[in-house]
């Protein structure tokens, strides 16, 4: 049997009802971060971009935009939202991999689900599946996928968006087979783009074109039997340097990625976290005064100079994948919000002087959520800390109540506070809702 049409067949057995109670209140906790983000990103110069160009497709009224009244089709909804959900670099992230999980899978469910009038239940199941999908098929090619410059979001995020929807429409094995077929020749994105809107759209494309493979193959639609194990397919084509066929199939629903999944405290490279974490930390206990910093040295993990090595960005969206402009960032305003990452903040004259004086040493014994850092003073002082695990990792998750704390703020700067509070509430409550009607009315902006 294929490798593809053996997952057909795990995914096509497994319902909502099947799995643990945890993975359900996991999917809960993305929604609420996925929903936050994109409400806070709804306003941003590059959503209008967008926006504007899906008014002018007219498409049938059929599904919504996170915060904006305009409704559309199922796939540019799924596009739309996929882009605010990571616009902001905000999203969660599947810490061995570093993919996105939430910003290609939920925007597809989403749509899908106000199409077809889907449970909130049958949708937290969908995205409990389709994540899982997107997580162990990035670990069946980790980390030669990455090395190689693809952007796993967009590789594989499109096989979970796919899952997701197949699941929503009640695909059967052979279609849903078709389904992923199909969604592994829309399998793209690479690395150059990072710190331009062409990163987000790696994720706006993943979910609209794993919902598009879904729906066409409920129209007999054909694709690939087997386009992830194939002569020609995702493994040899996408990852021909090494992959591991054992990590997608193996103890399915018994060993979950989903727990290696991680919401982010910071609105940037995930990588950098640990150095934000130990600046905040210095910065907050020793009132450091940044006129007064000679030197910021963090001893980290190989990736933070491979993703994020720009000690000169040029733009507020370079800024997040500069782990100089984060630690200086973190420094002058004690946070790493999207704020943190504006044009202005870029040449912000305190800032750019603090950022030159940030430097970086490999430390391969350190893992990814790990930094041992020192701040030296122009009195001779110097200040250390370590970080063992990032705010926000597996080891060290962000409690519900900060979850709650982080969508409030980001919600409320587009929504009353009464809405705010109203939305928070259905949202927890997703998996006794008939629909998803309520979310939509709440998160439609004017």
């Amino acid at each position: 049997m294929s490798v593809t049409l053996s997952l057909a067949k795990l995914i096509n057995k497994t319902n909502a009802e099947d799995l643990p109670a945890w993975t359900i209140h996991e999917a809960k906790r993305t929604l609420i971060n996925m929903l936050g983000i994109s409400l806070s990103a709804s306003a941003s110069a590059g959503n209008q971009m967008l926006l504007s160009w899906v008014k002018n497709e007219n498409a049938a009224p059929r599904a919504s935009i996170i915060g904006s009244s305009v409704k559309t089709s199922p796939f540019n909804a799924a596009m739309m939202n996929g882009f605010l959900a990571h616009l902001q670099d905000y999203d969660d992230t599947h810490f061995p991999t570093v993919l996105h999980p939430t910003s290609p899978v939920w925007p597809a469910v989403f749509a899908a689900s106000e199409d077809t009038n889907a449970s909130g239940l049958q949708a937290l199941g969908s995205f409990v599946l389709g994540a899982e999908i997107a997580c162990r098929l990035a670990m069946s090619v980790h980390p030669w996928h990455y090395d190689m410059g693809w952007h796993i979001t967009g590789t594989t995020g499109v096989f979970g968006a796919a899952v997701a929807t197949g699941k929503i429409l009640n695909l059967d094995v052979p279609t849903l087979n078709m389904a992923i077929g199909q969604a592994g020749t829309y399998a793209c994105g690479i690395r150059e783009v990072f710190g331009s809107h062409s990163k987000p759209m790696h994720a706006a494309k993943a979910a609209s074109n794993g919902l598009q493979s879904a729906y066409l193959a409920v129209s007999g639609f054909t694709g690939a039997d087997d386009i992830i194990g194939g002569r020609r397919g995702f493994w040899e084509v996408l990852s021909p340097n090494g992959h591991n066929p054992d990590i997608l199939l193996n103890n399915f629903c018994e060993h979950w990625e989903l727990k290696n999944n991680g919401l982010k405290p910071y609105a940037n490279g995930v990588v950098s976290h640990p150095i934000q974490d130990a600046v905040i930390f210095l910065r907050n206990n020793y009132s450091i005064d940044p006129l007064k910093v000679t030197s910021i040295t963090a001893h980290v993990h190989p990736l933070v100079l491979e993703l994020m090595n720009r000690p000169d960005p040029k733009r507020g969206l370079e800024g997040k994948f500069s782990f100089q402009h984060c630690a200086a960032a973190a420094l002058v305003d004690g946070a790493g919000h999207d704020a943190q990452f504006s044009d202005e903040k870029i040449v912000d004259p305190l800032i750019s002087s603090v950022r030159s004086k940030v430097s970086a040493i490999i430390d391969n014994s350190l893992e990814e959520d790990q930094v041992h850092l020192s701040i030296s003073i122009d009195d001779g002082v110097t200040l250390e800390h370590s970080i063992d695990h990032a705010t926000g990792s597996p080891q060290n998750p962000m409690p519900d109540s900060v979850l709650e704390r982080k969508f409030i703020d980001l919600a409320g700067e587009v929504m009353p506070a009464h809405n705010v509070s109203e939305l928070l509430h259905v949202l927890w409550e997703l998996d006794k809702a008939p629909n998803l009607n309520k979310i939509s009315q709440l998160i439609s902006i004017k």
